[in-house]
């Protein structure tokens, strides 16, 4: 019988450094809470903050010399947010921002699903192809088929839907995560607000990941992994 090569993970591609990522998290709110502390003004708090997240999605579009998604959906937020608390004069559109970056990432979760791939598809690829899985058959953790994700996309109606499903999953979740974090803008003190969004963010990603895994399991995702058909969940 002839032996299937393995393939290599595929490398990962584009997006911001989990770094950045941290950065844009934990740096406002450091900086607003410092602000605040040495007598600064809440709205020179708020917009001092959001300098940490425009620099770091400026520096990561000069360095790849193109605009990804998750740049473009910050600098619009940092934008609109800006421009309505100039308005508006009042800090609490600053606060939104967060809910606005949220909101555009549930508006792009829901549009991927009608293109060639959806998004939770390109983004797991480059963590999950190749890696091993856990096989609840056996009760071990096994190698998948040597057959790429691509080839797995093509022949497998039900690894399609899975990824598109997925898709709309989060962007749902994304899109409460958004609500709620527009909801304390609005009606939280203004001073416990940037606090209670950066927990926020963990709370909706392990979420995420404890439903996302489950569907996998029901979807059968893990078993198309490791034998390469639909057969058996």
């Amino acid at each position: 019988m002839t032996q299937v090569k393995e393939r290599a993970p595929t490398p990962v591609r584009g997006g911001r450094p989990v770094c950045a990522l941290v950065l844009d998290i934990v740096a406002p709110i450091a900086v607003y809470y410092g602000i605040r502390a040495a007598g600064g003004s809440v709205w020179l708090a708020l917009a001092a903050g959001g300098i940490f997240p425009a620099i770091s999605t400026i520096a990561g579009l000069v360095t790849r010399h193109r605009v990804d998604v998750a740049g473009a959906v910050m600098l619009t937020a940092l934008a609109v947010s800006t421009a309505f608390s100039l308005i508006s004069g009042s800090p609490r559109a600053l606060l939104a921002r967060d809910g606005l970056v949220t909101a555009g990432w549930a508006g792009y979760m829901y549009l991927s699903v009608l293109a060639s791939r959806p998004a939770t598809y390109t983004i797991s690829r480059a963590l999950l192809e190749g890696r091993r899985v856990y096989d609840s058959a056996t009760r071990s953790w096994v190698r998948p088929t040597g057959l790429s994700w691509d080839e797995l996309w093509e022949r497998s109606p039900r690894f399609r839907r899975i990824w598109r499903t997925c898709s709309i999953i989060w962007g749902t979740a994304i899109l409460a995560d958004a609500v709620v974090r527009v909801l304390m803008a609005t009606a939280l003190p203004v001073g416990v607000v940037p606090a209670l969004s950066g927990a926020l963010w963990p709370v909706t990603f392990v979420l995420l990941q404890v439903v996302t895994n489950v569907y996998f399991a029901r979807g059968g995702l893990w078993r198309i992994l490791i034998t390469g058909t639909e057969a058996g969940r």
